[in-house]
C-alpha cells in the first residue's frame, strides 16, 4: 500500500479545528483509494514562539523536510506583534523549500451564493498563480529615522528571472490542462522594470505553449474585471504581492475566505509543497465550533492532487462542495453544524460521492495539477 508522510502544523485560533475536519477527509479519501497517510504533528505557531521565543529553527526544517507535504492549519495571534509569524514562519518555509508557486483557486460550487450579482458556478472557475519567494516580500528595506518626523522607510523588491520563469512556466503547463488561456496580471505602466522582465519571461514561455492564448491585464483593471466577469480568466499568473490581493478578492467572488484554499508548491518536487487555507486564525471564534472547515478541506483536497492523487483529491473536493451546497450559512453558528460536525459529514460523503457531478466543466484543477506531480515525479526519477 502506498504510504505518504504527512506533517501537520495544526497552528493557532481555530487551525486545529478546521485542520482535524480536513485530515478526516483526507484519510477517507485515502481509504476508498487504496493508500494511507502518516501524520506528524508539528509544534509551530504562536504558542511556540510565546514559550520558547523561538519561530523556526532549523532542526524543526530539517525534520519538515523529510515528509511527503505539509499541511497548515493557521498561524496568527493577538499576543504576537504582526509580521514574526508570518515572515518568520510562513515566509520563511516558501523560502526554505523553494516553494516558488502559489496556487489559488477562484471557483464557485454549485449551491453556494456569490456576493456578487450574475457570478455563477458556469462562470467562475480560475486559478491565481503568484509568484511565492520574492517580489516585495522578500526584497528587503530599511527603516531610518524611525519614531522622528524624519523617518524614512525603503521597501526594495526583488525579481529574478528564473523564479519568474518557475512560476510562468507552471502557469502555461496548467494552462494547457485545462481551457488554454493565460493571462499576465501586472502594472508595467508603473513598475516598468519588473513589469518588462515579467513581459518577456511571458512572452518566451509562451513560444513553448503554441496552443495556449495569452494576454495582459493591469493589477487595477483586474480588480474590475475580475468580480464582473470571472468567466473571461483561466489561468491567471502574477507577482507576489498583486497575487496575494486578487486571489482574496476572488475568494470574496467565490463566496469568502472560509472557502479559500491555497497551495505553496515546489515545481520540481525536491522539497514538500505546503497546503493551507487562507482565512487566518481568527481567535475571536476560535473553540466556537463556529469556523467552516472548507477551505481546509479543500486545501487537503489540493494535497491530495499535489501527491499524484487524482481520484483522492476529487473525491475530497466533490464531497466538500456537497456539503457546502446543503449549508444554510457558510460561516457561524447560522451553519446549522459546527465545525467538527462538518468535517464528518464531509468524511462520510467521500466514500459514496460521484466526483463526475462536480467536476466542472473548464478542466479541473484537481484533475491538472495531480497530472504535472506525477510528471514532475517521473522527471525527477
Amino acid at each position: 500500500m502506498r504510504t505518504y508522510r504527512l506533517a501537520v502544523v495544526k497552528g493557532d485560533g481555530i487551525g486545529p479545528e478546521v485542520t482535524e475536519a480536513a485530515l478526516r477527509g483526507m484519510h477517507a479519501a485515502a481509504r476508498r483509494c487504496g493508500f494511507s497517510l502518516d501524520t506528524a504533528d508539528v509544534d509551530l505557531g504562536a504558542e511556540r514562539y510565546l514559550r520558547t521565543g523561538e519561530v523556526l529553527d532549523e532542526g524543526t526544517v530539517s525534520a519538515l523536510r523529510t515528509h511527503d507535504a505539509v499541511l497548515l492549519g493557521a498561524v496568527g495571534d493577538p499576543r504576537v506583534p504582526p509580521g514574526i509569524l508570518e515572515r518568520g514562519l510562513i515566509v520563511a518555509l516558501r523560502v526554505a523549500f523553494a516553494q516558488s508557486v502559489n496556487i489559488r483557486p477562484v471557483r464557485l460550487y454549485p449551491g453556494v451564493q456569490s456576493p456578487i450579482r450574475g457570478v455563477t458556478a458556469q462562470n467562475c472557475d480560475l486559478v491565481v498563480i503568484r509568484e511565492n519567494t520574492e517580489g516585495l516580500y522578500t526584497g528587503g528595506g530599511t527603516l531610518a529615522h524611525a519614531g522622528t518626523p524624519h523617518a524614512v522607510a525603503v521597501q526594495n523588491s526583488l525579481t529574478t528571472v528564473a523564479a519568474t520563469t518557475d512560476t510562468v512556466e507552471f502557469a502555461f503547463r496548467l494552462a494547457q490542462e485545462r481551457r488554454r488561456r493565460v493571462t499576465l496580471c501586472h502594472k508595467t505602466n508603473i513598475l516598468m522594470h519588473a513589469g518588462q522582465l515579467w513581459q518577456e519571461v511571458v512572452d518566451q514561455v509562451a513560444l513553448r505553449y503554441p496552443e495556449v492564448e495569452h494576454d495582459y491585464v493591469h493589477a487595477d483593471a483586474m480588480c474590475q474585471h475580475l468580480p464582473l466577469d470571472p468567466g473571461r480568466f483561466d489561468v491567471v499568473v502574477t507577482d507576489n504581492l498583486f497575487g496575494d490581493i486578487i486571489s482574496d478578492l476572488g475568494a470574496t467572488v467565490q463566496g469568502g475566505l472560509g472557502l479559500a484554499a491555497s497551495a505553496n508548491y515546489n515545481v520540481a518536487g525536491s522539497a514538500p509543497s505546503m497546503y493551507e487555507p487562507v482565512h487566518g486564525s481568527a481567535p475571536d471564534i476560535a473553540g466556537k465550533g463556529w469556523a467552516n472547515p472548507a477551505a481546509a478541506a479543500l486545501s487537503a483536497a489540493l494535497c491530495l492532487a499535489g501527491l499524484g492523487e487524482r481520484e483522492a483529491a476529487l473525491c475530497l473536493e466533490a464531497a466538500t462542495a456537497s456539503v457546502l451546497a446543503e449549508l444554510p450559512s457558510l460561516a457561524g453558528p447560522g451553519m446549522g453544524s459546527d465545525t467538527a460536525a462538518l468535517g464528518e459529514r464531509i468524511a462520510a460523503r467521500v466514500m459514496d460521492v460521484d466526483p463526475a457531478q462536480h467536476a466542472g466543466g473548464g478542466g479541473s484543477l484537481m484533475s491538472a495539477l495531480s497530472r504535472l506531480a506525477r510528471e514532475g515525479a517521473t522527471a525527477v526519477i
